[in-house]
């Protein structure tokens, strides 16, 4: 399996991925292509190592001495595992009773992802115990296979390795354990904070997004889990990939808003075009501002609405998703930004109207960079997309430094999953909503080239002001022309509202900017927009 992706391959593979990562508690995952297993043909199953002393500087040392040989992948599994097809997938369970952990005190349960379809390549899984670390095995005895599968895959078999785990947790109450958080496919991972559905995801690094080089995936391809009884659990990964090695570490600890402390420290074989640190990926098909195209009955359709920025000055930067007529790339100079992230701003159920997906649910993820990231730029990709499997939204941080081979970088944040919810005694006034139609009038004939623009603001101090206060709009555009605006509180509500109308070339890509200002300051968020003016 090629390690690089062009754009229409990586918004598939990222899809795959998603679906993967958000099955249930009960399923594990699905693959495509079967053909009859053979035991005989099995994959061969290395013999459990010893033992072992284990620390994070020991593994880092390990990474950065793989750094300096050639990138090697593991041969294609062989007999059943490399039969299974996306069908197939489908009907493989971990066994809820085989669940590590759970004959002891742990507040965490350990459960395997089953290699296979897309997950060709084993991952390998430790346990940590005073300094010692004990490889995981894992058999087809640990899973229920349904149908006619049961039939074709050997009893009693060792696996070389899994695909990936998921942690369980008593995370919404006491009496149950709820997926918490799931590692598989590449370097993606999820988590959740409590109340939260399955959204966006997160990866262990970006390397070339959308650049003419091809993006690589590396992979997590072990897994150390330090077993104790704390509310955090601490685990460990090597990262593996032809560009670069790396060993992270996760802190992990559940709540209303699931943190994990990330430390990576990366070790480069190759030159990169781009370093994409903390990187989340998610989706974004419509909204009140682009759902023209899109005959269907939700109000709205996203993981995440947008971007958020909290810069070190104290000013916040909120830039809502696009699901674009052509891939874009949009870029936020920083030094040493306090937070990113992408948000899930809307809660309402009436918003998304979808009793399945819940969209209203979809986690928000922030990311707290810890030290000093110094100079560089956050920057957003957007994909354009007509489903929702696709996830089609990428954020991350790029370092201004160039990466070359054999240089090595470490990097400390952290990762807030959750709501999210907006502080109510912030002094900012926030983006609440923001909708586009057609430039110009309502009721007359619309005009080519033009774009209206209605951004609400609410809360903060702009929110206890009249609506004869003194405050005005400031707004910036670049690459077209601003043609009017206008700025009004909405009568009983704290809501101000600033129409923008625009016009702008033919396919122009119009960058816009927009704040509201009164008694010699700033009352609201940075809001930030891009517009591709496609016929």
């Amino acid at each position: 399996m090629s390690t690089y992706r062009t754009m229409n391959d990586l918004v598939s593979r990222r899809a795959l991925l998603s679906f993967a990562a958000a099955l249930a508690p009960a399923a594990v995952l699905g693959l495509p292509r079967f053909a009859q297993a053979q035991e005989a043909g099995a994959t061969p199953t290395p013999a459990p190592a010893a033992p072992q002393q284990f620390s994070f500087d020991g593994l880092s040392e390990e990474m950065k001495q793989l750094a300096t040989k050639p990138h090697t992948t593991a041969p294609a599994p062989e007999g059943f595992l490399g039969d299974l097809s996306y069908d197939d997938y489908r009907l493989i369970r971990f066994r809820d009773d085989h669940a590590r952990w759970a004959d002891t005190d742990s507040h965490f349960r350990l459960a395997a992802f089953h290699m296979g379809w897309l997950f060709p390549e084993p991952v390998r899984i430790f346990e940590v115990a005073g300094g010692m670390a004990t490889e995981m095995q894992f058999s087809t005895d640990d899973f229920e296979y349904l149908n006619d599968l049961a039939k074709r895959v050997p009893e009693h078999a060792k696996l070389p390795g899994v695909a990936g785990f998921r942690l369980n947790n008593p995370l919404n109450r006491p009496d149950k354990w709820d997926e918490l958080a799931a590692f598989v496919g590449a370097s993606y991972f999820r988590a959740l904070g409590r109340g939260s559905a399955y959204g966006l995801s997160a990866r262990g690094l970006a390397l070339n997004t959308a650049t003419d080089k091809g993006e690589e995936f590396p992979r997590f391809s072990r897994f150390y889990m330090e077993r104790n009884d704390s509310e955090t659990i601490v685990v460990y990964a090597t990262l593996e990939g032809p560009s670069v090695t790396g060993a992270y570490r996760f802190a992990i600890t559940p709540g209303a808003e699931t943190v994990m402390d990330v430390t990576c420290r990366l070790f480069f074989r190759q030159d990169v075009a781009e370093l994409g640190i903390a990187p989340l990926t998610s989706m974004f098909l419509f909204s009140e501002k682009n759902r023209a195209k899109f005959d269907d009955y939700r109000p709205n359709v996203h993981d995440s609405d947008g971007l958020r920025i909290e810069r070190s000055d104290g000013d916040v930067i909120w830039r809502p998703l696009n699901n674009p007529p052509q891939l874009t790339g949009s870029y936020f100079a920083e030094t040493a930004p306090h937070r990113f992230g992408l948000h899930q701003r809307d809660r309402a159920f009436d918003s998304y109207q979808d009793t399945g997906a819940h969209y209203e649910r979809r986690p928000s993820l922030d990311v707290e960079p810890l030290g000093d990231w110094g100079t560089g730029h956050v920057r957003l990709v957007e994909i354009p997309s007509d489903l929702e499997a696709n996830d089609n939204i990428v954020a991350y941080w790029v370092p201004e430094a160039p990466v070359k081979a054999g240089d090595a970088r470490e990097f400390a944040y952290r990762l807030h999953w959750g709501d999210l919810p907006v502080d109510p005694t912030l002094e900012l006034a926030i983006v609440h909503e923001t909708r586009a139609g057609h430039g110009g009038v309502s009721g007359v004939e619309a005009q080519t080239g033009t774009r209206k623009f209605v951004v609400d603001f609410k809360g903060g101090w702009l929110a206890a002001l009249e609506a004869e206060a003194t405050v005005e709009p400031v707004v910036t555009i670049a690459n077209g022309e601003l043609t009017g605006t206008t700025l009004e509180k909405v009568a009983n509500t704290d809501i101000w509202r600033l129409v923008i109308d625009i016009s702008a070339a033919d396919a122009a890509v119009v960058e816009l900017g927009a704040h509201i200002a009164g008694y010699g300051r700033k009352l609201t968020e940075t809001w930030l927009y891009q517009w591709i003016n496609a016929k």
